[in-house]
């Protein structure tokens, strides 16, 4: 099954699925005489060292019979004298416990695999063709159901569950490529003329495959029509970037997540989130998965192909740092809810409760107030990826902050009539031809679109702690806010966790009321002690939850906390405070609210056609 036409051949196989190990077998056809091999140290799209060289293991080198000797340079790094020119194999297991959609997993019921978690590059050589033969598995035990193969490279030759040699031009394309193994569902369909397929892994017997096919089907023609016009995939109309791509979901207990690729995506959601057969009403999780979807699709366009200037080329050694995240992320977490609704899957009510639930969490975040969201970017490699206790209060998610930024934006150029956001990313697309980009290109490109310059807005918006205008560029376009009682833990400051009638502390917010009287992480809130009418002990009440205090304060305003902490009961003086408010949104001119979301009438239906699914499978 070797290909001998690449100059890189990777041969993977699970070698023990108990144990979660693949077997890997490198053959360089033409090695330099002291070849060096390196495994990444990060993944892009993952912004976070995450040290892939810790789960390799056995790693020894041949050429015919003679065994080499190898000597580790650094933690990820390895070098082997051997002569030139000789066939050289390298053979290696990895140990895949991981089931994010960032490294590898192996079990008895499933298989997945990024490149840059097995497949070693090969130094001088990672511009040539790189192939790679994925061998089936062999049944556990009589009757298993037989695995198959989804992933987005080429192939050369396969057999019908898709295994067999596939091929890379590149070790970006390899690396690029993730791959799904399993008895997983398996659905194809078109979108304006290109191949798509969906694999689902762990779905229940309640999966209503057609649904999540023809939603899916409508995201990526919303999408596509979006960067290219009515005419894309229509004959003597423009093509999209990409001419297949798969979407991998893992279907979960408990998880959220997706990874972005050039031709495919990896996804995780709960099973609960899975639209559901002959359901009234689709699971409220169901459109967070749409949004997932919708998310990594536009990344096909911005971050895969126009990406930060800085990402012309990895550097798979290193953190690669870039300021310019709060576009890439940002303003494709913009589009990711607002396409569902240009493409009829959500309604205005529900695409305003989405953009209040990005308003309120920036705004409930002490640290929008302390680091820009361009600092946030360049800082995503130390602070985002290690999230802590402190996290809200010393930084902001370039995702949220900077979607409220492409929000001003889209509203303030619609306000004054030149153009709008939509424009602004396409004639990027166009002026870059799908390739690197400044945020010198962002600029210029918005003040071609707005017939001024944005200068002022970005450096207040984006290289500032300035607070956004949201309410009056909203109620320009028909939302208008208004201010609801918080909740009981955003009132005092705090983010607890409630479970087996205990109240845990995991985050004490800067400025608040639980910070001032002394709370801090990892304290357990036992109770409280109230004042009692006159004459009377007081009263102290045990709680499990923040619930309770309505109950057992009355009216009273103060009272004192009991809480453990490191076994250690103490008793913090706190008072309530007055005038903590969560924003709401409400749609309050729909004539207006409608040229802003502007859904297509060809989109406007949102019932989904069985017609949607080529080919569907289990």
């Amino acid at each position: 099954m070797m290909s001998t036409t690449a100059a890189v051949h990777y041969r993977v196989e699970c070698a023990d699925r108990h144990a979660h190990l693949f077997a890997i077998t490198l053959t360089v056809a033409s090695p330099a005489a002291l070849q060096r091999v390196s495994l990444p140290v990060w993944i892009p799209g993952s912004y976070l060292v995450r040290e892939f060289a810790k789960n390799l293991q056995g790693l020894r080198a041949t050429q015919g019979r003679r065994k080499l000797a190898l000597a580790q340079l650094d933690k990820h790094s390895w070098q082997v004298a051997c002569d030139a020119g000789k066939p050289l194999v390298l053979r290696y297991e990895v140990c895949a416990y991981d089931p994010s959609v960032r490294t590898a997993w192996l079990d008895s019921e499933r298989g997945f695999f990024n490149g840059t978690s097995l497949c070693l590059r090969v130094d001088g050589q990672t511009e040539s063709p790189h192939a790679v033969d994925i061998v089936a598995p062999v049944p556990l035990r009589a009757g298993d159901a037989r695995w198959s193969c989804a992933t987005a490279l080429m192939p050369v030759k396969t057999d019908r569950y898709g295994f067999g040699s596939y091929l890379a031009a590149r070790y970006d394309e390899l690396a690029d490529s993730p791959v799904e193994l399993g008895a997983f569902w398996s659905a194809e369909f078109e979108a304006c003329g290109v191949p798509h397929r969906f694999v689902v892994a762990g779905a229940t017997a309640a999966f209503d495959g057609e649904r999540l096919i023809a939603d899916t089907r409508a995201i990526c023609e919303a999408q596509m029509r979006f960067w290219h016009g009515d005419k894309v995939g229509k004959r003597g109309g423009p093509k999209a970037p990409h001419n297949r791509y798969v979407f991998m979901l893992n279907a979960v207990d408990d998880g959220y997540g997706g990874l972005e690729h050039r031709h495919s995506t990896a996804l995780i959601c709960t099973r609960r989130d899975l639209p559901q057969l002959a359901a009234k009403k689709q699971p409220e999780g169901y459109v967070t998965l749409l949004g997932l979807i919708s998310h990594e699709y536009f990344h096909t366009w911005n971050v895969k192909r126009m990406r930060p200037a800085e990402f012309a080329s990895y550097d798979y050694a290193q953190e690669n740092y870039t300021q310019l995240l709060w576009f890439f992320e940002g303003f494709t977490s913009y589009y990711d809810d607002l396409l569902l609704r240009r493409a009829g899957r959500i309604d205005d009510a529900t695409y305003l409760r989405l953009i209040n639930k990005t308003i309120n969490g920036v705004l409930q975040a002490p640290g929008r107030q302390v680091q820009s969201v361009a600092e946030a970017s360049f800082d995503a490699w130390v602070k985002y990826y290690r999230q802590d206790e402190q996290t809200p209060n010393v930084t902001i998610s370039y995702y949220t902050k900077g979607a409220l930024v492409a929000m001003c934006l889209d509203l303030t150029l619609r306000s004054e009539g030149k153009g709008t956001l939509d424009d602004v990313m396409r004639l990027l697309w166009a002026r870059s031809q799908g390739g690197p980009i400044t945020e010198a290109d962002v600029a210029a490109a918005i003040e071609t679109v707005g017939g001024r310059s944005y200068d002022k807005e970005l450096t207040q918006w984006v290289h500032s702690t300035a607070e956004l205008p949201l309410s009056e560029l909203l109620r320009a376009h028909g939302v208008a806010t208004l201010d609801d009682a918080a909740q009981r833990a955003q009132e005092l400051g705090l983010r607890v966790a409630e479970s087996n009638g205990s109240v845990v502390v995991k985050v004490v917010l800067r400025g608040g009321a639980a910070e001032k009287a002394g709370f801090a992480t990892h304290d357990e809130w036992i109770g409280i002690e109230v004042p009692a009418p006159k004459r009377q002990p007081v009263q102290a009440w045990r709680i499990t939850k923040l619930d309770d205090l309505a109950l057992y304060l009355g009216p009273h305003k103060k009272m004192t906390a009991l809480v453990a902490r490191d076994r250690r009961l103490m008793r913090l003086p706190l008072t309530l405070p007055a005038g903590v408010t969560t924003w709401r949104l409400f749609a309050q001119d729909a004539g207006k609210l409608s040229a802003w979301l502007a859904v297509p009438s060809a989109a406007a239906s949102s019932a989904p056609s069985s017609a949607a699914v080529a080919r569907s499978s289990l």
